[in-house]
């Protein structure tokens, strides 16, 4: 069974650039028919990738967040939900071509690391894992999907501010409606990374003696959870709103990919389980 993760990987990668082709034909065209398989497939690409996170479940024995693979895996499986809750409550097929993106990318990236499934590392085995890792997951799927808003919302900007007669302006939902939901779903990933930080301290203190280290990992976290709470302090503080707003957004989730990937990489420490 394990030998079948990789067909299954390349499936779901082949349905989810599918996804985005039919998106950004129904995007172009304004086919209603067109959005629905679009959303079908999105759901297949979904489905194929919780399967293969239950897969790994059944063979590892156990939630499978040992490693940057396993981790990667459930980062697109938040971000495909994440926006599939948004495009059916706000029917914005539209956002297909610059979500889809971000997962395609992760799960093309996710192919040059090794997908054996090997022991848990004695470090990790700890109840706190669980909610630790799942809450990130939760918190970088809204992270992605807020960010993607923000592009939408200074792009749409940008079109208005220099004139262009474009399609987008017309397809594009409004600059409120972005702002808006840039807004909300910060609001609802924030709680969860304020939830991660919590319980690794936690964790911390049970496996090395003390809640923080400063080990890179845990500093670019908190890193991004200081941007995201200044994003919602002078937004609903201040009354930030518009560009500034969408540009803080953004930068919040460069953060996420450089905790996620850059530390692992370029600062390694306590965290990095590639």
């Amino acid at each position: 069974m394990e030998s079948l993760q990789i067909p299954v990987m390349i499936i779901t990668l082949i349905v989810l650039i599918l996804s985005f082709l039919l998106y950004m034909v129904s995007f172009l065209n304004n086919r209603q028919s067109l959005k629905q398989t679009a959303r079908f497939t999105v759901v297949a690409a979904f489905i194929l990738n919780t399967i293969l996170l239950m897969k790994r479940t059944v063979l590892a024995g156990t939630l499978p967040l040992s490693n940057l693979f396993e981790f990667g895996l459930f980062f697109v499986w938040a971000v495909l939900l994440v926006f599939l809750v948004i495009e059916y409550k706000y029917e914005m097929a539209g956002s297909g071509i610059f979500v889809l993106p971000v997962a395609i990318i992760l799960l093309f990236w996710l192919f040059s690391h090794d997908h054996a499934i090997r022991p848990m590392m004695p470090a990790l085995r700890s109840p706190w894992l669980f909610v630790h890792v799942l809450t990130a997951v939760i918190a970088y799927g809204a992270f992605a999907v807020s960010f993607t808003m923000a592009v939408m919302y200074l792009l749409k900007d940008y079109l208005l501010g220099a004139n262009y007669k474009s399609i987008l302006i017309k397809v594009l939902p409004s600059l409120d409606l972005l702002d808006e939901l840039t807004y909300k779903i910060t609001f609802i990933g924030l709680p969860f990374h304020t939830i991660m930080l919590v319980t690794g301290a936690v964790w911390a203190e049970f496996s090395w003696g003390r809640y923080w280290s400063w080990d890179p990992k845990e500093t670019w976290a908190l890193i991004t959870w200081l941007i995201y709470a200044v994003y919602l302090h002078v937004r609903l503080m201040r009354g930030w709103k518009g560009k500034r707003a969408a540009i803080l957004a953004i930068l919040g989730f460069l953060a996420v990919i450089f905790t996620f990937i850059g530390v692992s990489y370029l600062l390694p420490g306590q965290h990095s389980y590639v």
